[in-house]
């Protein structure tokens, strides 16, 4: 038998780390993760900007798209109106938030714009903004011209004074709020009221002429002159059945809102009025809409839109900017 001498055993090779190694090794791996953590939140939060702002951009883009598309495929523009010489703020220019000009007492944006003629919601094979159905649109207006028992549009404040519907006890025929003065402005090419502003507030007798429609034109095509009420402008044998149906921006608190004639009864009156509308929020978070007419002379208007956003959150802001002229598309 071999006699193994053990001084000449060697102590075995051990695989496994000790205590200190161990602690190096956690210590190393906790700055790893904490700043692969830190890495990752970055991460997470440049992401959620990006998000963030993606969201923010569609939104402004699709409702500068709805407001493009109502100017251009609309007959005429309703807010805001031309400058007025009776006002010391500027009537055309539109601004929210902003602090009030002269005796304005609030500032408020708004546009808004005739219906576009070939919108037929319900399908009906009749253009909405057809209120009689004769084929004709905005051909016999009402003293009231949108038709919604208010001054001005309804819950708009047309004039840009800060007040809404003022006078409409007693003259919501007052069409563009000028302190209850009516039908003093009818529709000629001409400033008849001497206030800066062309045909913005007609009578039933559109172009008070004294006649139905136009004096001596056939109107209806029936080949009768001048039959009928001189408040029938279209001398089909009624009265103020086709007003201004208007589609209207406006800011509600910070979102901005659509408004829309529709051609049924949506407020459940029994009749079908300009106070029959669906309203819809198009933007949220908006920190600047600002609408500006632009004078011209002798062609269709040209508007000036700015709409900004903010995000609440990381105070991100789009802000977009165009001109459209009314009726362009048409």
């Amino acid at each position: 038998m071999r006699t193994i001498d053990p001084r000449t055993v060697r102590p075995t090779q051990h695989n496994g780390y000790t205590l200190i190694e161990l602690l190096i090794a956690l210590a190393v791996s906790a700055v790893l993760f904490v700043g692969l953590g830190s890495v990752l939140g970055q991460v997470l939060e440049t992401r959620e900007d990006v998000q963030d702002k993606n969201d923010l951009t569609r939104q402004a883009r699709f409702a500068m798209q709805q407001m493009v598309r109502a100017v251009s495929r609309s007959p005429r523009l309703l807010l805001p109106l031309d400058d007025s010489t009776n006002t010391n703020w500027p009537d055309n220019i539109r601004e929210e938030p902003a602090p009030p000009v002269g005796d304005s007492t609030l500032s408020t944006a708004v546009l808004a714009v005739t219906l576009d003629p070939a919108q037929d919601l319900d399908g009906d094979g009749t253009p909405d903004a057809d209120n009689d159905g004769d084929g004709r649109i905005d051909e016999d207006l009402p003293q009231d011209n949108t038709n919604d028992n208010a001054t001005g549009i309804v819950l708009i404040d047309d004039m840009g004074d800060g007040d809404v519907d003022e006078f409409k006890a007693c003259c919501y025929m007052d069409d563009e709020e000028d302190f209850g003065i009516i039908d003093e402005d009818p529709i000629n090419g001409i400033d008849d009221d001497g206030d800066g502003l062309v045909d913005e507030d007609p009578g039933s007798d559109m172009n008070s002429d004294g006649c139905p429609g136009e004096c001596s034109v056939d109107e209806d095509g029936d080949g009768l002159i001048d039959e009928g009420s001189n408040n029938d402008d279209d001398e089909d044998g009624q009265s103020n059945e086709d007003w201004y149906d208007p589609v209207v921006f406006y800011l509600d608190g910070s979102t901005l809102m659509q408004r829309t004639p529709v051609p049924w009864d949506e407020n459940a009156s029994g009749l079908v009025t300009g106070l029959d509308f669906i309203t819809e929020p198009i933007a949220g978070h908006v920190t600047r809409f600002r609408v500006e007419r632009i004078p011209q002379d002798g062609r269709s208007q040209l508007i000036d839109l700015t709409l900004e956003l903010t995000s609440p959150v990381t105070a991100e802001t789009v802000s977009l900017n165009t001109r459209v002229r009314v009726g362009s598309a048409l």
